[in-house]
């Protein structure tokens, strides 16, 4: 489980460092920085729902604030 997090935050970051990139490179003449940053997005989503469905089905645990 925590390998996939960890996979997923670095796309998270690869688009992210994508979306920099083309940005400074195409000067937004093209549609490469909004697809980029909308993968982004999607990624991020995607990570959401996942861990709250590793919730539902019991693969990961709260720990809460420790008092």
């Amino acid at each position: 489980m925590r390998i996939m997090v960890i996979l997923a935050f670095i796309g998270i970051l690869g688009s992210l460092a994508s979306a920099l990139f083309y940005l400074m490179r195409d000067k937004g003449s093209s549609s490469k920085t909004v697809n980029a940053l909308t993968l982004r997005i999607g990624l991020s989503v995607v990570l959401f729902l996942f861990l709250l469905f590793s919730h539902w089905m019991g693969w990961i645990e709260t720990t809460g604030i420790q008092r």
